[in-house]
């Protein structure tokens, strides 16, 4: 069972103000004509040492923006470039959002504060900076599916109505708006190293390296790796490690993300801004989420190719700093830590012990093709067969030759799996939208968060666990 997360006291960290002043420009949050609490996520502000605050001093912090004791007295837009469907735009940056604190987690962790949906900043070019209250609404109902499935995902702290009518051209209009805040491990991008290097600042980008290498560390590059001893070698080598496992994770969870540009990629692995995602309701590889990826480039079966080709825009900005060789080395052990995180992640959603990479490639091969033969969705199929129960047939004698983990969670005895289609989405926002009507929504959040006390943690990439570690 996943253990919830440990009660922190509030420790603010306002480190990036050491490096702020070329990073960001200071902002200030729009007037809202309402700020009416809609979602208060207590199990992460516990986190943080934020649970206790009153709805009260909840909204004046997260709807009116009211600086948090002893943390960034301004509000700070970030500054990056990024390809946005493999096309560089030099154009954008924090347009709706900006990071509105920094504190320290009950593991010590360095965590940001950031929003969308809080107003105009230099870099919102024609854009409202609004956020509609359904795409918020989403964004709780994306992260909680993805934390309960493993995924390292951002996390919807707060929710806030804000009272103002919005216009735009893929939903209906007017529609209502809102002002999200998220807790993630960082907000520093692939995009914000691809700025640097488009002005040449050479020393701003290493002060950058050593900001990521001190507050988000990772392992250390094998022994045999070229220039390992190089702070740019170092991080290239944990953002691939990063990227793979969060890849592999997608695939696992059947989840596609729909704009996978280098802006949208964290360095810590960690997937947030989520825009137009879906659930597969088959085991489709083509199956895209954007109404708009016509070339279907950020494809569920592409989503792999995608993480791999932005490392590599990582490496060619790392480039103002090391040699191709060590940077090139560290992108080539993508495909090995991809198909290792595949293997961990199956086996630990399957609820099986691992055996071995070869093994456990051919079972999950076998696993595909009976989703795509059957037609049956990997929610269903995860849920039928976890600890091999249900096994039938050529699948059955496969999955059979595994050993299961505990399955005594009163979860797995329900008569369906909990998902996340995009039918149960609308119908969700539309209880909201006609009705006013919340209780779907906080029932589905409370559902989604039995699921993850059911898988309990994630097992962890090599070297951060036990050998063998997968289950809960």
């Amino acid at each position: 069972m996943r253990p919830e997360p440990q009660a922190a006291r509030y420790r603010p960290d306002p480190a990036i103000a050491e490096i702020a002043d070329w990073l960001g420009d200071p902002v200030a949050a729009a007037d809202f004509p309402e700020t009416r609490l809609r979602f208060r996520n207590d199990r992460a502000a516990a986190s943080i040492g934020l649970d206790g605050l009153s709805d009260n001093g909840w909204t004046a912090h997260f709807g009116r923006f009211e600086p948090l004791d002893g943390n960034l007295p301004q509000p700070l837009a970030l500054k990056y470039h990024g390809h946005q469907f493999r096309v560089y735009n030099p154009e954008i940056g924090d347009g709706r959002g900006f990071l509105f604190a920094q504190l320290r987690d009950s593991d010590d962790r360095l965590l940001d504060l950031g929003t969308k949906g809080s107003g105009q900043t230099p870099y919102s070019r024609a854009g409202d900076g609004r956020l509609t209250l359904k795409g918020a609404v989403r964004e709780i109902l994306a992260t909680e599916m993805l934390e309960a499935l493993g995924v390292n995902t951002s996390r919807t702290l707060s929710v806030i109505e804000t009272g103002e009518e919005l216009m735009r051209d893929d939903e209906p209009s007017p529609t209502r708006s809102a002002v999200m805040v998220r807790l993630s491990h960082s907000h520093i991008r692939i995009g914000t190293f691809q700025r640097l290097l488009a002005f040449e600042e050479r020393d701003h980008m290493a002060a950058l390296v050593d900001y990521c290498l001190a507050h988000f560390p990772g392992p250390q590059p094998p022994e045999d790796a070229p220039g390992r001893d190089e702070p740019a070698v170092i991080l290239m080598h944990q953002v691939v490690e990063r990227m793979a496992d969060l890849a592999a994770s997608y695939m696992v969870a059947g989840f596609v993300h729909g704009v996978l540009n280098t802006d949208n990629m964290n360095i810590t692995g960690e997937s947030f801004d989520y825009g137009p995602w879906r659930w597969l309701p088959t085991w489709d590889p083509g199956f895209t989420a954007a109404y708009f990826d016509h070339a279907g480039l950020y494809a569920f079966g592409r989503q792999p190719e995608a993480l791999h080709w932005n490392c590599g825009q990582f490496a060619v900005a790392l480039r103002l700093l090391a040699e191709t060789e060590p940077l090139v080395a560290a992108l080539d052990r993508f495909g090995e830590l991809y198909m290792a995180a595949i293997a961990r992640r199956w086996c630990w959603r399957l609820g099986v012990v691992p055996k071995g990479i070869e093994a456990d490639a051919a079972m999950i091969s076998g696993c595909e093709k009976h989703m795509r033969e059957t037609g049956e969705g990997p929610d269903a199929f995860f849920f039928a067969h976890r600890g091999t129960r249900g096994a039938k047939g050529e699948i059955g004698a496969m999955l059979r030759d595994y050993d299961p983990v505990d399955t005594s969670h009163d979860y797995w005895a329900d008569s369906a799996p909990q998902s996340l289609l995009i039918d149960e989405v609308e119908a969700i926002w539309s209880e909201i939208d006609r009705a006013d009507d919340w209780s779907p929504l906080h029932d589905k959040v409370a559902a989604l968060r039995r699921v993850g006390e059911a898988l309990g943690p994630p097992p962890e990439p090599s070297g951060h666990a036990q050998p063998n570690e997968c289950g809960g």
